[in-house]
């Protein structure tokens, strides 16, 4: 299974995990999952590049927005890589122009449907309250849900 890809983007270089690896993804609510990513499983969906951030979260039931489907032309899956950036893949520019319209922007901002690590470190990433897709109904019972009286 392939994953989603703009096929305007050309200057794309992924290196995929060849071992184990672990990965914490922090979610608007400040949950923790902790994930054993195992690249035999790789990929998990077909949301972003396969072994991307966005195709993990979605294989393993964590939501992360992706309002384009995953071929890097939004922002809603961006992302903070806090450990383990220098194992993912490097941004294309065109990943560089869409992170730019992108809220709450740190120097560690990746696109979930673009961000690939290797395997070789750890990864922890946050997905920032303010990626959430304020268009559509909230799902859950989070902070972001409204009650009608």
């Amino acid at each position: 299974m392939e994953g989603n890809r703009n096929p305007y983007i050309t200057d794309l270089q992924v290196e995929k995990p060849r071992r184990k690896y672990n990965l914490t993804v922090i979610d608007e609510a400040g949950r923790e999952h902790k994930l054993v990513i195992d690249p035999e499983k790789i990929p998990y969906e077909d949301h972003g590049l396969p072994g991307s951030i966005l195709d993990i979260c979605m294989g393993n039931g964590i939501e992360l927005d992706h309002a384009c489907g995953g071929v890097c032309a939004c922002s809603t899956c961006h992302v903070h890589v806090i450990e383990g950036l220098d194992s993912c893949n490097e941004p294309t520019d065109s990943e560089n122009d869409m992170i730019d319209e992108a809220y709450d922007v740190k120097h560690y901002s990746r696109l979930g449907c673009q961000c690939v690590p290797n395997g070789t470190k750890d990864v922890v990433v946050r997905i920032p309250a303010v990626n959430r897709n304020l268009v559509r109904e909230p799902h859950g019972t989070d902070s972001m849900s409204t009650k009608q009286d």
